[in-house]
């Protein structure tokens, strides 16, 4: 039985996870678990799972959790904060951290995770996006695997169960084109909330929902899979896949090139993760491929998807600015679901903060750096947003 804890336990990665830690009881028992803000779920949580440990991110629902699970026997330890947050991830026997939290705010606490010696099973991109430059070198001291728990880097990770070192040639990441793959790019202007959250074919949170429908989504897991597999960005590429039943493929040195393939559904990524490196018996709905039917790919429409070639060019730039552009991203996904901005104004924002970033470029980044990094992106975001609604009028749902 492997013991796991889990990091943002109320959101969709969470979720997926505690259903599959519920249909295996006799694989994973549950350490610890931490959730944002929802605190009604998180209690129905810790009475299904009788974690030993909790954390709740808003500090001020503390109360009520306790007073939520005043009955629950035995009662766990209740922290509350992002301190309560990173000591969950540090805590106890738990041999594999689940990071499901969205966003840098996952970056803290898989940094104490990797330092007590667990493993992770990564579903936040951002921890290697913004902090690759300090992570890598953590995971190498500290003898600690990550284990990709998202379905692109998933995919690339087991089509390379076997592989020689120095086999692979390419990786071949597919996006399904989010909410508008199918709308002119003259009709991106009239996008509202609603409309980015209609994406066709995964049922995901919020921000990654619009981040699928910018394709930033898809630029900040090349510049995850460059720290994940060590590949040069000339060498990831981005294919619009619309079924996604090609999670991503793999190129050797040979020409030949591997696939995984697979319904939509997060929990099979998120089962391998956990499972690793055996293979657990599911019964959930097999692939057929003549109920796929066709699979279609295209190259993606840089004027439509802008944000790809930002993220590539930050990915290039290395150091300090991957972490300023998810941050930006950040920042300005949060004002476009609040109406403050447009749709379009998303990667303009993004471009006009990497720029500003050239010069206080650090090559070598440390932690202090990074997290000051991204404080001052969403800063600046706020600022330039601003500019940007000078005169125009937001997009209401």
């Amino acid at each position: 039985m492997k013991a796991i804890t889990l990091i943002g336990s109320t959101g969709s990665i969470g979720t997926q996870t505690l259903d599959i830690v519920a249909q295996y009881p006799e694989q994973f028992r549950l350490v610890g678990l931490a959730a944002g803000n929802n605190v009604e779920m998180l209690a129905a949580q810790i009475r299904q799972f009788h974690p030993s440990i909790v954390a709740i991110c808003a500090e001020e629902k503390l109360p009520l959790l306790r007073e939520l699970i005043a009955d629950v026997d035995p009662q766990p330890v209740l922290l509350a904060g992002e301190a309560g947050v990173i000591e969950v991830a540090r805590y106890g026997d738990s041999q594999t951290v689940v990071t499901g939290i969205v966003g840098c705010a996952g970056l803290l606490p898989t940094i104490a995770a990797i330092e007590a010696g667990k493993d992770i099973a990564l579903a936040n991109k951002e921890t290697l996006i913004a902090g690759g430059p300090v992570v890598l070198p953590l995971l190498e001291k500290h003898g600690v695997k990550v284990l990709p728990a998202d379905s692109e880097h998933s995919a690339i990770f087991q089509c390379l169960q076997g592989v020689p070192k120095g086999g692979l040639r390419k990786i071949i990441l597919t996006a399904s084109g989010g909410s508008f793959r199918d709308w002119p790019v003259e009709k991106l202007t009239e996008v509202t909330v609603a409309d980015a959250l209609k994406h066709p074919n995964w049922s995901m949170g919020r921000k990654i929902t619009v981040d699928s429908a910018t394709l930033m989504n898809k630029g900040l897991e090349v510049i995850e899979a460059h720290f994940l597999f060590g590949l040069d960005y000339d060498d990831i590429e981005i294919v619009i896949h619309p079924q996604s039943i090609i999670h991503s493929l793999i190129e050797l040195q040979d020409t030949s090139v591997l696939a995984q393939l697979g319904w939509p559904d997060m929990r099979l990524p998120l089962l391998y993760a956990l499972s690793w490196p055996e293979r657990v018996y599911s019964a959930w709905e097999r692939l057929d491929l003549v109920k796929a039917g066709s699979l279609t790919f295209k190259e993606p429409d840089h004027q439509k998807y802008p944000c790809m070639k930002l993220a590539y060019a930050a990915g290039r730039a290395g150091g300090s600015m991957p972490a300023v552009l998810n941050a930006a991203n950040e920042q300005a996904v949060a004002l476009f679901l609040d109406e403050q901005i447009r749709f379009l104004d998303i990667p303009r924002c993004i471009e006009q903060i990497c720029d500003r970033h050239q010069k206080d470029n650090r090559s070598n980044p440390s932690l202090d750096d990074i997290l000051a990094a991204d404080k001052w992106a969403r800063q600046e975001v706020l600022s330039v947003s601003k500019k940007l609604q000078q005169g125009a009028t937001v997009v209401s749902v």
